[in-house]
């Protein structure tokens, strides 16, 4: 599972966010963000596998990103030119 969710991140495009159910869905179960959450977490090579590009189902970042919290990952975003705004991106803008 852990793999295919690494996967799933490297397929993510410039400009472009998902949510944890989005992977979810693609593992076979929205039952089971909470699962990709753990996996996100334990990711080791961050600029390989690209975490900061997922978001809540809200749009919002993550206060516990794993590359160093959640002012990282906006400044990630903002340098793929997405747009955050007290923390959150539009997911009707920026969504794969």
């Amino acid at each position: 599972m852990k793999d295919k969710v690494f996967e799933y991140l490297r397929s993510i495009p410039k400009g472009k966010v998902v949510t944890y159910g989005m992977i979810a869905e693609y593992l076979g179960s929205k039952k089971l963000s909470r699962v990709v959450g753990n996996i996100l977490h334990s990711n080791e090579d961050g600029d390989r596998y690209p975490c900061y590009k997922v978001v809540s189902a809200q749009g919002k970042l993550s206060s516990n990103y794993r590359f160093g919290g959640i002012e990282e990952q906006k400044k990630r975003l903002e340098h793929d030119g997405i747009v955050v705004t007290n923390y959150h991106v539009d997911l009707k803008k920026y969504k794969m």
